[in-house]
């Protein structure tokens, strides 16, 4: 279990900190917390899964997540999982994204964040690091990418039908079936997910198989068994959607990242 160490955050000495544990194991589960700061976290190694009351995100390699203040989240990882993560004091801009999102790390905000963390803080005061706050800022505001993101209906009866596909992703019952469970019609259930969480039926169960296998392939299972366990009838359709999803298949996304 990686080892941590508590220390004050203290606005008017340093705007931006870094935690301090770098390095998770296959499963290690960061547990649902919030901070007075906003987070950015950063994986560039293995897979990371982001909980809040909302919505979760698979979050690939070499993508981060914008975490706001206040935020209920927790953080599971997939996969040996490199882990970096920037605490923003709140006051430092108000135009930062008050929603959780996924953004893309190009090599440029990879080498920022990194420099960052060697450099522990920064303080606007002194002139070097007021430079790299000022980078940091521009690629929060521009950079921005999807990952697999699962937002969560909030009516009962889908709902209902979204924590049991979640329990199992490899559920092939038809929605026919699955609304019957939930006590109400399929086209009710449809209309419910598109309006509250703005993605049609099957697209949400896609986006969840997709994560799932994710979370399976970073932690080294194989192609042909994740398939199965996340409800696809053949490897071949579970490659296909993964291409058209991530641009590459299993193999290519995880030799490239």
């Amino acid at each position: 279990m990686p080892k941590k160490r508590h220390w004050f955050f203290d606005p008017s000495k340093c705007q931006v900190r870094t935690a301090t544990v770098p390095e998770y194991a296959d499963g290690y589960l960061i547990k649902t917390h919030s901070h007075p700061w906003h987070q950015l976290v950063y994986a560039s190694r293995g897979v990371m899964t982001v909980r809040t009351p909302e919505a979760s995100w698979v979050v690939p390699t070499n993508r981060g997540v914008w975490v706001p203040a206040g935020t209920r989240h927790s953080i599971q990882m997939s996969g040996p999982v490199s882990l970096r993560t920037l605490y923003l004091v709140p006051r430092l801009s108000r135009s930062l994204p008050d929603e959780p999102r996924v953004i893309g790390v190009s090599s440029l905000l990879r080498e920022l964040i990194l420099r960052i963390v060697e450099l522990d803080s920064l303080n606007l005061r002194k002139p070097e690091h007021a430079h790299l706050v000022s980078v940091l800022l521009d690629h929060l505001h521009v950079t921005q990418s999807d990952a697999v993101h699962l937002p969560l209906p909030r009516d009962a009866r889908a709902k209902r039908i979204a924590m049991m596909l979640q329990k199992e992703p490899s559920d092939t019952r038809s929605l026919i079936e699955l609304s019957k469970l939930a006590g109400a019609s399929k086209r009710t259930v449809e209309r419910l997910f598109k309006i509250e969480t703005g993605l049609g039926f099957g697209k949400w169960r896609q986006q969840l198989r997709l994560g799932h296998a994710l979370r399976l392939l970073a932690a080294g299972d194989p192609v042909t068994t994740v398939a199965m366990d996340v409800g696809y009838d053949s490897i071949s359709a579970f490659i296909s959607a993964f291409r058209m999803t991530f641009g590459k298949t299993p193999g290519q996304y995880f030799r490239a990242a």
